[in-house]
């Protein structure tokens, strides 16, 4: 069993982008935290399944170029090799649980 309390860790670009709370062994588990207007370019992924679930605010999500909007309460699943990117379309800033599994190393690849 382990806790890991969210506050303790720090987004990768300081006050908002993506924050892991726990990497392998079998899944990754994390939060992303995007200002209006902010965006994650896309990528995707060979073997793992990422699943994406809105908190607060909206997004926009790019999947294999078809543009996708998620608000809180939705969830969107992206299949390994399809291609995802996000945006804060909103006014405020917006927030998304990730889990990817099954874990795997080195499965991030630039779309």
């Amino acid at each position: 069993m382990m806790i890991i309390k969210e506050n303790e860790l720090d987004y990768r670009f300081g006050d908002s982008g993506p924050k892991y709370l726990m990497r392998g062994p079998r899944m990754n588990f994390g939060v992303i935290l995007l200002k209006p207007g902010q965006e994650l370019t896309g990528h995707y992924h060979k073997i793992m399944e990422e699943n994406f679930y809105v908190i607060e605010g909206e997004i926009e999500f790019l999947i294999n170029g078809e543009k996708h909007l998620l608000k809180a309460g939705e969830l969107l699943h992206a299949e390994p090799g399809e291609a995802h990117a996000m945006k804060n379309v909103g006014d405020i800033d917006a927030k998304t649980v990730f889990v990817l599994a099954p874990y795997t190393d080195n499965d991030r690849f630039d779309a």
